[in-house]
């Protein structure tokens, strides 16, 4: 596990915040012997969370690893295509959602899903995929999400594929990993990590759009000084980024940089869903949540060691999609990453869509990921 740190900051670039029944699952301790991806417990998902073109859909918690290395228990859901299953069983798409919030009730598996991820998953599952959808570690389940933190968030994306597969026989060994924003994070560790983490499935590859980088510079440079820009959706990002470091680094003293009223909203954070949080900080500025700078080496080291998108050592193939008008992730630090990228001769595909923002490139860039896609799993 990364949890070494080491210093350094950068510039700030003002940035907007992403977005977008089973209770949650019993503090149940974990046994020496817990494997990653042993399911829990299991049930058919209730109708009114089934993606459309679904024959049957599960919901379910599984063991996977933390943050820490430790076991945690997941939930997710699986859902499996309408028709006859190829020979093999159905290929696997193992969906990393974007940021709906931290609190049990915003899992996906409970909530359900926006129109724009329904429609983009619609899309996957009349392709002839089975969907394997994490709700992350958190979401669902004891704790609190650690919300991208890249090597977590990607335990939990594997490890629901080995849990799919236990609940329903017709799933394939074979899948990738796709996933928009939180969840492109997501999908980046997911690629780089899965061959090693899980090698008795056949991992193909990965697909990302709206794949943020280079947050541990733009959120190491807020303090007290930024002013009010009236954007709560940034008060929102911020503030749970705050609140999952606090949860995960306990030795960070996150605290010690939040002023009383910070406190008080990154608490927050961990129980409230995106809309509720965004309604909770309209009116507050990023500034007003800390008490000093976060340009000092050590608060750099743990957002680092986080959320830094690794630049090398990927064996599978993978694909990012970037809008270019994208005011969330923006397409001058996707081509940063895309350019250390090709600096290491790593297998990615970095394409660009102008006239797309964070939500539309989901639907613009598959014209390029279908095939792209089907010319993996082949």
């Amino acid at each position: 596990m990364r949890r070494t740190v080491t210093s350094s900051v950068l510039s700030l670039v003002l940035f907007s915040a992403s977005v977008f029944a089973l209770p949650a699952a019993s503090a149940e301790p974990a046994s020496p012997n817990a494997i990653p991806g042993t399911v829990l417990n299991s049930a058919p998902l209730p109708a009114h969370l089934w993606l459309p073109g679904t024959a049957r859909a599960h919901r379910l918690t599984y063991w996977s690893t933390s943050a820490s290395g430790d076991r945690t228990p997941v939930t997710g859901a699986v859902f499996v295509p309408e028709g006859t299953p190829p020979a093999g069983g159905w290929p696997v798409l193992s969906w990393a959602h974007g940021t709906v919030g931290l609190g049990d009730d915003c899992a996906p598996s409970v909530a359900g899903r926006s129109e724009r991820d329904v429609t983009y998953l619609r899309h996957w599952l009349a392709q002839g995929y089975a969907i394997a959808a994490t709700d992350y570690s958190g979401l669902g389940t004891p704790g609190v999400h650690p919300y991208l933190v890249g090597e977590a968030a990607a335990y939990s994306v594997i490890d629901m594929v080995r849990a799919g597969r236990a609940v329903d026989a017709d799933l394939s060994a074979t899948w990738a990993a796709i996933g928009q924003s939180q969840g492109g994070h997501a999908t980046l560790f997911t690629t780089r990590l899965a061959p090693a983490y899980a090698p008795e499935l056949d991992f193909r590859g990965g697909v990302g759009t709206g794949v943020p980088s280079h947050l541990e510079y733009l959120i190491s440079a807020a303090g007290p000084w930024l002013p009010d820009v009236s954007q709560p959706g940034l008060t929102v990002f911020v503030s749970y980024i705050m609140a999952s470091l606090r949860a995960t680094y306990p030795d960070a003293e996150i605290d010690s940089y939040l002023t009383e009223l910070g406190k008080r909203v990154v608490s927050d954070a961990e129980e409230l869903c995106y809309w509720d949080q965004r309604e909770r900080v309209t009116g507050i500025g990023i500034g007003q949540l800390f008490s000093r700078q976060l340009t000092d080496a050590s608060f750099f080291a743990v957002i680092r060691d986080a959320m830094e998108v690794p630049t090398i050592g990927y064996e599978r193939p993978f694909f990012i999609a970037q809008g270019g008008v994208d005011l969330t992730v923006w397409a001058p630090l996707t081509e940063l990453l895309a350019s250390q990228l090709r600096a290491n001769t790593e297998p990615a595909t970095v394409r660009y869509y102008p006239a797309e923002d964070h939500d539309s490139t989901m639907a613009a860039s598959l014209a390029d990921t279908t095939p792209y896609l089907a010319a993996l799993m082949r």
